[in-house]
């Protein structure tokens, strides 16, 4: 694990190591940050019980890392951001600072790393640490040792549910000692995470903004294994979107989704244009194309180029969805722990665990658009845990609530968001509100920015919040 900030070793030593799960109780205590990541930015680690149920008799604690950025001037309070993934460490809100700090003006940013992921306790120590030959992910070797070790100990590797990172987001808001009042944001698997928290009792926080908010959870019509339906879905709004205008239905000189189908056609006997084609695989890669508005708008385009043999539009978007990758930034912590979206994929979220490569195979074989997720979910190879009690059941206590919802969200479907929503108001609550935001994608902080900005400030001044419409 990289150090931060200079007292790393201190919890890293086997006495830290050794005291007892009550040590997640004491107040955070932040230093300054050493790692030149965020210049001024505080960085504290924080003791949680390895597992919060029986199972942990030994005391086993793991560690949790927060990155502090401090408000400009007199804070007025805190807002905690709970990434998505699964899988993902707060550094995937680096990039997004300066928006960040315009939708929460006068606010603390308190950014964690979810249990495995980033600086806080990794599932592969050894593999997942950043003098390793792959840094913090998985390269080589590293794969095989990594899931051999976990396979070997698999009450380890189920101590990496969500119900146990939803007590370390417990634990960490009852061990703030920041002044003022505080506010939860999370995004896609991270609304997930919140909403789970909540499940467990009631938070000491003034309002929750979620962010692309995944559908109830025992809901068979989204869950993971129905993604490349959910993009398909998003995929043929933005066809007949283009059918309905003028300029874009007279480029096409035709139907939009005839034209796409006639493409797939000529890319199944023409295997040269297919391998020019990122990953060899159209459906999936306009499937990615959605994510990004700026790629999403190249769509007709794209058809038509490969249509007439040309690949000059497959050159353009891939720079763009590089472009957009980019601009999140690059970090140490960043990498994806794969071991962790496994896992909690294939334990919480995944309905139709005996589907087959030819159950997916004949699902998509009509569909336009697809996800690759589907396929990864096959894979397995790793301890899953059985979903406890809390899973799909209601919030016991809901603070407001504010959902922002895009509704061309080809990954947690704006359908989905008003079933989650009207499942909320069925735990009586009544300050739920969904605010629409019109043409936008998944992840609104980053795809939406002005309408997240102008949501955030509504809802934190205790004001309605309307919908919005992303301008392209």
């Amino acid at each position: 694990m990289p150090a931060p900030f200079r007292w790393t070793l201190l919890y890293a030593s086997p006495c830290a190591l050794l005291i007892s799960a009550g040590l997640h109780a004491a107040p955070l205590d932040y230093k300054a940050c050493t790692d030149n990541v965020l210049p001024g930015s505080l960085c504290a680690m924080h003791a949680v019980p390895a597992s919060y149920q029986a199972q942990n008799p030994a005391g086993e604690t793991l560690q949790l890392f927060v990155r502090k950025i401090p408000t400009e001037g007199v804070s007025k309070g805190s807002v905690w951001l709970v990434a998505g993934g699964p899988g993902e460490s707060g550094a995937s809100f680096y990039g997004l600072l300066p928006t960040l700090r315009r939708s929460f003006p006068g606010l603390d940013l308190l950014i964690p790393d979810h249990r495995g992921t980033g600086y806080s306790s990794r599932m592969c120590s050894a593999e997942e640490a950043a003098g390793s030959p792959g840094g913090m992910s998985l390269v080589g070797a590293e794969w095989g040792s990594c899931f051999k070790e976990l396979n070997a100990a698999p009450t380890r590797a189920r101590q990496f549910s969500i119900s146990n990172a939803a007590q370390d987001l417990r634990s960490l808001i009852s061990a703030s000692s920041d002044k003022g009042p505080v506010y939860v944001y999370g995004v896609s698997y991270g609304t997930q995470l919140v909403l789970r928290s909540l499940q467990l009792g009631a938070l000491p926080v003034q309002g929750v903004i979620l962010d692309s908010v995944v559908p109830p959870q025992n809901d068979a019509r989204w869950d993971l294994s129905q993604r490349s339906h959910v993009v398909n879905e998003v995929g043929l709004q933005v066809l007949a979107q283009c059918d309905m205008d003028a300029a874009c239905n007279a480029m096409l000189g035709e139907p939009a989704q005839n034209l796409f189908r006639r493409v797939l056609a000529k890319l199944s006997e023409d295997h040269a244009l297919l391998a020019k084609i990122p990953g060899k695989n159209l459906k999936q890669f306009i499937g990615g194309m959605l994510d990004v508005p700026a790629a999403r708008v190249r769509i007709p385009y794209l058809l038509k180029d490969l249509d007439q043999g040309g690949t000059t539009e497959v050159v353009a978007v891939s720079g763009l969805l590089s472009q957009a990758a980019s601009s999140l930034g690059s970090y140490p912590q960043a990498a994806l722990s794969i071991p962790l979206v496994s896992i909690i994929s294939s334990s919480e979220n995944n309905l139709r665990p005996g589907l087959t490569k030819a159950d997916v195979d004949r699902e998509e074989e009509t569909l336009l658009m697809t996800s690759p997720l589907p396929r990864i979910l096959l894979a397995g190879g790793l301890p899953t845990y059985v979903s406890d009690h809390y899973s799909g059941q209601l919030v016991a206590s809901v603070p407001p609530i504010l959902v922002l919802q895009g509704t061309l969200d080809p990954k947690t479907s704006y359908e989905g968001a008003q079933a989650q929503v009207a499942f909320l108001r069925q735990a009586g609550a009544r300050n739920v509100t969904l605010a629409k935001v019109r043409q936008a994608p998944h992840f609104i902080l980053w795809t939406a920015p002005a309408c997240f900005e102008q949501s955030a400030h509504r809802f934190i001044a205790g004001q309605a919040v309307q919908e919005c419409a992303l301008n392209l």
